[in-house]
C-alpha cells in the first residue's frame, strides 16, 4: 500500500495487470469539541445545545477529455447512486461520519467506463453547510483510498491540510493515461456551499 502526498500520482492498472474493479473509499471523523454544549459535563449529561451532525457527502464526476460534465446523469451522488452505463455505483449516504473505516464507498468497474469518459473526479461536500454553519475545519482524519476487488488497499491519501472555512473538497481523480488508469491525489478545497455550486466548475 502506498501513502500519497498532495499532487502525487500512481499507476493503477499498469502496476496491477487485470485490475478491473476498484472501491474508492472516503472517510472522515467529526472533531469532538467538549466546549460545545455547556462544557464537558454539559456535553456528557445533555446540558446546553447539541451541535448538529456534520453530514459529508461523497460524489463522483464522470468527465470527458475536456474535463467537462457532458450529462448531469454522469454525476453519481446520494441522489443518483448508479451511472447510466452501470460502471459506477455509490453504496449510499452516511449522515454523521461516526465509526471507523470508510464513511462512504464508490465502486468502479474500470472496464465498463465509457470510452468518452476520461476522468473520474471524487469530491466531498458538507450538506446544508450554510444553514448549519459548518466547514471542513470541523472534521479530521479525512482520506481517500483505492482498494482492489481482493480487499487490498492499493493507495491512500490523507487530506491533512487545514481546511478552515472550506466547505467542499476535490479529493482525487482516477483518469486515463496512454490506455491505462492512474490515480492523482488532489486535495483542493473550495467554498462552494453545495453540490450544485461545485458542479458549475465542471460544466
Amino acid at each position: 500500500m502506498i501513502n500519497l502526498q498532495k499532487g502525487q500520482k500512481i499507476d493503477l492498472t499498469k502496476s496491477n495487470p487485470g485490475l478491473n474493479n476498484i472501491m474508492v473509499g472516503l472517510g472522515w471523523d467529526p472533531v469532538v469539541n467538549p466546549s460545545k454544549g455547556g462544557g464537558l459535563l454539559g456535553g456528557l449529561f445533555g446540558g446546553g445545545k447539541k451541535q448538529a451532525d456534520i453530514d459529508c457527502d461523497a460524489s463522483v464526476y464522470m468527465l470527458n477529455a475536456n474535463g467537462k460534465l457532458a450529462d448531469m446523469k454522469n454525476l453519481v451522488y446520494f441522489g443518483n447512486l448508479t451511472s447510466p452505463c452501470g460502471s459506477i455505483r455509490h453504496t449510499g449516504d452516511n449522515l454523521t461520519g461516526d465509526g471507523d473505516g470508510d464513511d462512504e464507498q464508490i465502486i468502479v468497474n474500470l472496464s465498463r467506463v465509457p470510452a468518452d469518459v476520461h476522468r473520474l473526479v471524487f469530491v466531498v461536500n458538507i450538506y446544508q453547510c450554510e444553514q448549519r454553519k459548518q466547514h471542513f475545519g470541523m472534521i479530521r482524519n479525512a482520506f481517500i483510498r483505492i482498494v482492489n476487488d481482493k480487499g487490498q488497499e492499493l493507495c491512500r491519501y490523507n487530506l491533512s491540510d487545514g481546511y478552515e472555512g472550506k466547505t467542499s473538497l476535490i479529493t482525487g481523480e482516477v483518469y486515463r493515461h496512454n490506455g491505462e488508469w492512474k490515480f492523482a491525489a488532489l486535495g483542493e478545497a473550495t467554498t462552494d456551499p453545495g453540490l450544485k455550486s461545485l458542479t458549475r466548475r465542471f460544466l
